[in-house]
């Protein structure tokens, strides 16, 4: 059996600019860790990089102009390796809805526990980011321990 942890929520910016923001090397360092290396678009490898710890690296295996993101974990020291990462996107009530999705989880242990509550909260800072301009990523000015 697998498990996944998902996340349905709202964003009061156009599809394009969180297509931006979940797609690009500048747009993922403003809201998950500044510390994001690598080339985005479809086959391209990107590595999120978290202080003193080496992070995953994401092969981008589906890319869908406006509409869809995944990521697949092809090298990670805390076991994502082989999990997906889905990020939907769709207008609902004048705004981008997003179904996100990290799956391939074998156990919903302590581990599954804090990565879903770090999810929740780095989607927050992607909100922010998309609606103000500035998010929480991970060694950026406002991130918060």
């Amino acid at each position: 059996m697998s498990y996944s942890i998902k996340h349905l929520y709202h964003i009061n910016a156009s599809k394009q600019k969180v297509f931006e923001a979940i797609s690009t090397i500048k747009g993922l360092s403003n809201w998950w860790t500044t510390q994001t290396i690598g080339k985005d678009g479809a086959g391209e490898t990107i590595q999120f990089d978290f202080g003193e710890f080496k992070g995953p690296a994401m092969k981008v295996i589906e890319q869908k102009a406006n509409e869809k993101l995944v990521w697949e974990c092809v090298a990670s020291e805390h076991g994502w390796l082989g999990n997906t990462f889905t990020f939907a996107l769709d207008e609902n009530d004048g705004k981008t809805r997003i179904h996100f999705s990290h799956d391939g989880w074998e156990e919903q242990d302590d581990f599954y526990a804090s990565c879903n509550y770090s999810w929740g909260r780095y989607l927050e800072s992607l909100r922010q980011y998309c609606q103000a301009g500035k998010g929480e990523a991970f060694g950026s000015e406002g991130y918060r321990k």
